[in-house]
């Protein structure tokens, strides 16, 4: 197959996987500091027994950066394996090329749907070097739906048109700038129907960025309570800001720690909720670090209200 030959009709299904909450899961680590195959098969079921059935592994709440090349593919793997036929997998690649394209036809290989390429980490990105990079990725993997995601606010609009008139399947955006008035410009500049546009920055941006055109958003939030992730799409999705809002006062001191000094606890907080729920461990790796004693104590009230 190739690219000039899949349209983005293709690819109807994993646009509405798309167009929901885009779970992002934690990676679980064991005392030795191995990747807890069993507490991770444990988390993604309580996701999927709660009603989510969108999932990204190797995402930025799964400490991506911290992974090993193997682990992110045995993590991968593992998520394939359990969601099976429950949902739709969304694999989080990137670093260089070679590598991001190698983790992409490996994704393919096991099964995946779709791809969310990372922001490219390099100090200099041109415009056409962004589209250059995101070309070569999804052009090797034109079966699958290929996810940019975008955190450059410099980037304009007219160069992810001309990446999606290049590969129809970039199917969608998960776009992370702190701007709704940016994303609002942005998306219109870009195609607001030609791509399926996914709040990056969480339920706490989620209505500001539904009013603006998106229709589903990230979440790490919904690892600790999916309920209070669900009611909140559902309400965006009826265009019932009000209720939306009751849920983003709900969760609002929960994102603001995890928010706090540059988002350094951005994945902490979440894992100590889970370790307070006795899910798995608050370990995490460097260049994160666990919680204070006092905030501990603080995330684990929090998550002790929403389990009630």
């Amino acid at each position: 197959m190739t690219a000039t030959s899949v349209t983005p009709a293709t690819f109807e299904t994993q646009r509405a996987a798309l167009a929901d909450v885009v779970a992002i899961p934690v990676t679980p680590f064991a005392e030795d500091g191995s990747v807890d195959e069993g507490r991770y098969r444990a988390l993604l079921r309580r996701l999927l027994d709660s009603g989510v059935r969108t999932l990204t592994p190797n995402g930025n709440t799964g400490e991506f950066y911290a992974l090993g090349p193997e682990e992110r593919r045995l993590v991968a793997e593992l998520t394939l394996d359990e969601v099976g036929e429950r949902g739709i997998v969304l694999v989080g690649v990137g670093h260089d090329v070679p590598t991001a394209i190698e983790a992409a036809r490996h994704a393919r290989e096991q099964g995946a749907h779709m791809v969310m390429v990372h922001q490219p980490v390099h100090p200099y990105v041109s415009e056409v070097g962004w589209v250059d990079y995101h070309r070569a990725i999804a052009r090797a993997v034109p079966e699958l739906g290929v996810v940019p995601y975008l955190r450059n606010a410099a980037l304009p609009g007219a160069r992810l048109a001309e990446l999606g008139a290049a590969c129809p399947n970039v199917i969608g955006v998960k776009y992370a700038v702190p701007d709704a008035a940016r994303f609002a410009g942005f998306a219109r500049d870009a195609g607001l129907d030609r791509f399926v546009w996914v709040a990056g920055l969480a339920e706490p941006y989620a209505p500001s960025y539904f009013s603006a055109g998106a229709t589903g958003f990230t979440s790490g939030l919904v690892n600790v309570a999916p309920s209070i992730s669900l009611s909140m799409i559902e309400a965006l999705r009826s265009g019932d800001y009000a209720a939306a809002m009751k849920v983003w006062e709900q969760i609002r001191r929960f994102e603001e720690l995890r928010g706090a000094d540059a988002s350094a606890n951005n994945v902490t907080v979440v894992k100590e909720a889970l370790a307070s729920l006795g899910l798995c461990r608050r370990d995490v790796r460097p260049p994160s670090k666990v919680l204070p004693e006092a905030e501990r104590a603080e995330v684990a009230e929090i998550a002790a209200e929403w389990s009630i």
